[in-house]
This record gives C-alpha cells, sequence and structure tokens, in this order.
C-alpha cells in the first residue's frame, strides 16, 4: 500500500473508533439524538451521515460494494440504537483499509465531488477531515449534554 493510501487508512481507522468512543461514553443513550448550542445535528445523527457518506463515496463509488445512500434519513432517523450505530462504524473500518490498498491516489475520483476532476487523494483526504470535524462536534456535544 502506497504511504498515503496506509497513512490515511490509519487515521480513518483512528477517528472511526474516536468516534465510537464518544458514542460509548454517553451515559443517557437519548443524548445522542438531542442538540445544544451552535450543533444544530445530534451525536447520533452526525454518526449516520458518516456511516452513510463513508459507505457511499468510499464502498460504493471506489469499492462497488452497491450500497444506496439515504441522505435525508441521515439526518432526520432518531433513536437508532448504539450498538447497531457502533456496528455499523466498525464494519467501515476494513472496508476503508480494504479499499484503500487498492486505490490509485493521482487517479480522478470517479464521480463528481466538490469541483470537476478531483483526484482521489483530495476526496479522501477531504473525507477524513470532514470525519474529524465531526468528531469534534461529537465531542463537544457530549461534554454539554452529560454534564
Amino acid at each position: 500500500m502506497a504511504e498515503l493510501n496506509s497513512i490515511l487508512a490509519d487515521f480513518y481507522e483512528r477517528d472511526i473508533g474516536r468516534l465510537i468512543d464518544e458514542l460509548n461514553s454517553f451515559e443517557n443513550e437519548e443524548n445522542l439524538w438531542k442538540t445544544a448550542g451552535s450543533v444544530k445535528n445530534s451525536v447520533g445523527n452526525l454518526a449516520l451521515h458518516i456511516i452513510g457518506g463513508l459507505n457511499y463515496l468510499v464502498g460504493t463509488t471506489l469499492a462497488n460494494t452497491g450500497y444506496v445512500r439515504k441522505r435525508d434519513q441521515e439526518f432526520t432517523q432518531k433513536d437508532v440504537p448504539r450498538k447497531e450505530i457502533v456496528a455499523q462504524l466498525e464494519k467501515l473500518v476494513p472496508l476503508i483499509r480494504a479499499t484503500l490498498a487498492h486505490v490509485d491516489m493521482e487517479k480522478q475520483f470517479p464521480i463528481f465531488f466538490d469541483k470537476p476532476n478531483t483526484s482521489n487523494a483530495h476526496v479522501l483526504t477531504q473525507l477524513a477531515l470532514h470525519l474529524n470535524y465531526h468528531l469534534g462536534q461529537a465531542n463537544y456535544l457530549r461534554r454539554i449534554l452529560e454534564m
């Protein structure tokens, strides 16, 4: 696996693990579906958004898994059991690692993303940063809601 592929796979695994830790740190599972402050999406919905986005953009687009994304439901679905969300996040790690092992980072991403002619390296880096951004929101919400 090329160096960038391996580095990104490690970051995805680390931050998905951290998101799982945030979900599991909620003492009151109902708080997964609450918001506070300027964060308008609940931790549960942020996790569903990460699951949907990565399953589609990495799974379907690069690994041909056939996953069908229902983006609107990522933000409207509520009360999904924590253990189900965690299980879906855990499945992302081997999918991402196996996919990145074979991705040519210099090739153009197969679908339009952000701007024309975007490379796989650009998209996969941006997705890792997006995951980290939502991880920060999850941490903030947990600390506010579980005080």
